[in-house]
């Protein structure tokens, strides 16, 4: 009698366990995806809507060019070119997608997350400073992770966490990241706080950064 009483509760935990597994939300693709009652208002998907696999071909799973460096002549000094979904059809429902990060001489990738991906980084050429962020502690504090890295080495930048990655060579650089989403995200944090649209209010900002008035609209001229 009490083997078959420790049975039944090892399959009720069985169970139990079952439905966690099967009773979660599908993991987010986008940004967000608002509810609607009528479907002729349904324009958008999570994710893409699937090609009939009698009309997929070879050419649905290629994409060219991530041989091809990325213009770096900017203010940052970086270019990323990300093959996703988007770009990349057959990726659709994969949960990958993979980027070229190209940069100057001192070029820098700024500080940024990924909302839906977790992103590991391997230097093709050059010598990287990369580095991420911890969320808040307990204590209120923010651990950096940093290190330099050189060709062949490999960082990875945990999910939703600031991250970055600069230059520290006098030559161009050239990594290649793999990203845990095909639509992985990524939210600058410069341009998000200084360049949104509209635009946070001031007095949120000034309090924020316990700054005057003045170094705000500097900055925010800046975007």
């Amino acid at each position: 009698m009490g083997v078959e009483l420790v049975l039944a509760y090892v399959a009720v935990l069985l169970a139990m366990a079952s439905t966690v597994a099967f009773a979660t939300d599908p993991t987010q693709l986008q940004d967000f995806c608002v509810g609607v009652n009528n479907p002729v208002e349904g324009v958008f998907v999570n994710g893409l809507f699937c090609l009939n696999p009698v009309q997929v071909t070879a050419e649905h799973f290629l994409f060219k060019g991530l041989n091809i460096a990325g213009n770096t002549n900017n203010k940052q000094g970086s270019n990323v070119t990300l093959v996703n979904a988007a770009k990349l059809p057959g990726l659709n429902t994969l949960g990958i997608s993979i980027a070229r990060i190209d940069f100057a001489p001192y070029g820098l990738n700024p500080p940024h997350t990924h909302p839906r991906a977790t992103e590991i980084l391997t230097v093709i050429e050059g010598t990287l400073y990369v580095g991420f962020v911890t969320s808040n502690s307990a204590n209120g504090t923010n651990q950096l992770f940093a290190k330099v890295l050189n060709q062949g080495d490999v960082f990875v930048f945990p999910q939703g966490l600031i991250h970055f990655q600069l230059n520290i060579g006098k030559i161009p650089a050239v990594a290649i990241s793999g990203l845990s989403s095909q639509n992985p995200g990524v939210n600058t944090v410069a341009n998000a706080v200084f360049g949104a649209t509209p635009p946070i209010s001031i007095d949120v900002l000034t309090k924020a950064f316990q700054v005057d008035k003045r170094v705000i609209q500097y900055l925010e001229a800046q975007f």
